[in-house]
């Protein structure tokens, strides 16, 4: 961590809540029809906040960037950051768009996400303060895709961080459009770690397996490369856990899981990111960064919303220790 600076990690994405429903088996019908679930729950939602709160949880100091529009869920959204001590001073409120939303439906380990874009798409390069990045030492990006503003400049903002000597990262998430593109080479070329899960990496690569996937990732990553540091690349495979590889030396390992009774999915992978970038800030070695990631996405499922169940830095070592890691 750079004590010189007032920030480990500067967040930038979106803010929108999920409404989170734990449905049940079988069809869900319409016509008027009323069913039943489990539970409804209203919390943080968006994969940036999400990974900005794991952040902050294990102990990042950490700051947000992003838009939200003037109504409930927006003030809802950044009082829920601010309570989490995550500076959100350079939030922009833009009154003539709603905030965006997202509802989850949750089933076992499956789920399917509606969501309204409202302000989530608002989001430009000139809403990043200077000011902020030059007080960071690692910027996130996530849910690159949703960021339609924002994604035509992604790789002049990783460039202009990085000669302010921070390191930079992204996560894609679910591409709407499908089209799996959005200058994505030009952005693996001007970063240091790519957070992808297994299917946005197929989707992107058009490799099936996840070694496939992470080798042509680093190709890409490497072809006209603009920075001199090692490329990351680390993709999160779901109930088989995650797999990391970096070049310059080369080096991929793989951690599987911890056994957890499963309550709800939303926000794991979120929650991987947080843990992942915790190890990669502090300079710890590929293992024990995967590790931590694994632990945080794991531990992340056993509470409903994406917020609820992330760890302490702490109680996720003290998970990995009793699981013999």
């Amino acid at each position: 961590m750079d004590v010189g600076r007032r920030f480990d990690l500067l967040v930038v994405g979106e803010l929108n809540p999920d409404v989170v429903v734990v449905a049940p088996s079988g069809d869900l019908k319409f016509g008027q029809v009323e069913t039943l679930v489990q539970a409804i729950r209203l919390g943080i939602g968006g994969s940036s906040a999400i990974v900005a709160c794991g952040a902050a949880k294990l102990g990042l100091r950490t700051a947000f960037v992003g838009v939200v529009g003037d109504d409930s869920f927006g003030r809802f959204m950044l009082d829920a950051l601010d309570e989490r001590g995550i500076d959100v001073s350079a939030c922009r409120v833009d009154p003539t768009v709603p905030t965006g939303a997202s509802v989850i439906l949750c089933r076992g380990a499956d789920r399917t996400i509606l969501t309204a874009s409202g302000a989530i798409d608002q989001l430009r390069a000139a809403d990043i303060p200077p000011e902020v990045i030059a007080s960071s030492s690692h910027l996130h990006v996530g849910s690159i895709y949703l960021q339609r503003a924002l994604l035509p400049d992604l790789a002049n903002v990783f460039s202009t961080a990085q000669a302010a000597g921070l390191t930079t990262s992204f996560d894609c998430n679910w591409d709407p459009t499908e089209s799996w593109d959005g200058g994505i080479d030009a952005i693996l070329r001007s970063t240091d770690l790519f957070l992808p899960n297994l299917e946005e990496a197929r989707r992107i690569t058009g490799q099936d397996g996840h070694r496939a996937a992470a080798a042509e990732l680093t190709r890409r990553a490497g072809e006209g490369r603009q920075i001199g540091r090692p490329f990351t690349v680390a993709v999160k495979l779901g109930a088989a856990g995650g797999v990391a590889v970096r070049e310059m030396p080369r080096e991929i390992v793989r951690a599987p899981i911890l056994p957890v009774e499963v309550a709800d999915t939303t926000g794991a992978g979120d929650s991987f990111d947080a843990g992942f970038l915790y190890g990669f800030i502090a300079g710890w070695g590929l293992r024990d960064t995967l590790d931590l990631a694994v632990a945080c996405g794991s531990l992340s499922v056993s509470g409903i919303g994406g917020t609820a169940s992330q760890p302490t830095l702490q109680a996720a070592q003290a998970a990995l220790s009793a699981a013999g890691r």
